[in-house]
């Protein structure tokens, strides 16, 4: 790679020349508005199996994610051809993902797994699925360059947060095609694998923050420590509560399994916390002039 390149590269910043995805995000952020204030007017349950709670979550859901993803796309160290790529392919995919979650629970039919639809529904759904595994497919292909990730200079601290980020989303991913085989969110007695399924992908905000935080610390060495003590714990948090679901168990019951993730995602929190505070030190701001703004 040209020398040029590696410096343009080594500038880059969140969201930088992401303005599609952001786009995109802010879609699902007014389709998940639009539709929370049709609920407030008219219910959210439509007959047959149609529940526009739901489309809200989900809509949501997608555009937190995709709004990540233009976060962190620009420090992936792609090229711009590779970017661009991605680019498409997400915005493609979600775009199909707002619409049939979206048009399906307002004609009353369950966009996955639906008992009453007809046939180009259950097409549809079938699409569905494999759109949500071209998503999976491109976060994968995405986390790679991350993991190669070894010149100096390329902050190494958000990079750092990202790997144990896309380490809970795999997880996720998996939860999800769990939910597909199975045909519904719920196993055992009381598991529900929408709760691992969604803070599973809220790694992808909770674990660069962290990163992000620690690039200010006047400390390198304690950032460091700091970052891996964060995303060991929320890691180890989502294993549990993964644990917890597939023993058929609510995550919500005052049990060894959810009380230990709980402990976990603490020790997650005071690290952001302290990594916070360490951002509002003076001596933090003096001892990194150069450090990036976003």
């Amino acid at each position: 790679m040209k020398a040029s390149n590696r410096k343009v590269m080594l500038e880059m910043k969140l969201f930088e020349g992401e303005g599609l995805l952001v786009m995109m995000s802010m879609l699902g952020f007014a389709l998940a508005v639009g539709i929370a204030v049709y609920i407030g007017i008219y219910g959210a349950s439509i007959s047959p199996e149609g529940n526009l709670e739901r489309a809200v979550s989900f809509d949501a859901a997608i555009a937190l994610f995709i709004l990540s993803i233009a976060a962190i796309l620009p420090v992936s160290g792609l090229s711009s051809r590779k970017r661009t790529v991605f680019r498409w392919i997400f915005t493609l995919t979600v775009l199909y993902a707002y619409a049939v979650e979206t048009i399906q629970h307002f004609r009353g039919i369950n966009p996955r797994f639906s008992r009453v639809g007809s046939a180009a529904d259950s097409i549809a759904g079938a699409l569905f699925g494999l759109d949500s595994l071209l998503i999976i497919i491109a976060t994968v292909l995405l986390a790679v360059p991350f993991y190669r990730k070894k010149q100096p200079g390329e902050r190494p601290f958000l990079v750092l947060g990202i790997r144990y980020a896309f380490f809970s989303t795999i997880i996720a991913f998996a939860s999800g095609i769990w939910m597909i085989a199975l045909q519904s969110r719920y196993t055992g007695e009381a598991g529900n694998l929408i709760v691992l399924h969604g803070l599973g992908f809220h790694a992808l905000q909770a674990l660069p923050l962290l990163g992000w935080l620690s690039e200010r610390a006047a400390d390198k060495n304690h950032a460091l420590r700091r970052i891996h003590f964060g995303g060991f714990s929320w890691t180890i948090a989502i294993l549990l509560i993964g644990l917890q679901t597939a023993l058929g168990r609510s995550v919500f019951e005052l049990t060894a399994l959810p009380l230990l993730s709980v402990a976990m995602l603490l020790v997650w929190l005071v690290a952001v916390i302290a990594a916070a505070f360490d951002l509002l030190r003076p001596t933090a701001v003096s001892a990194n002039p150069s450090s990036h703004s976003n």
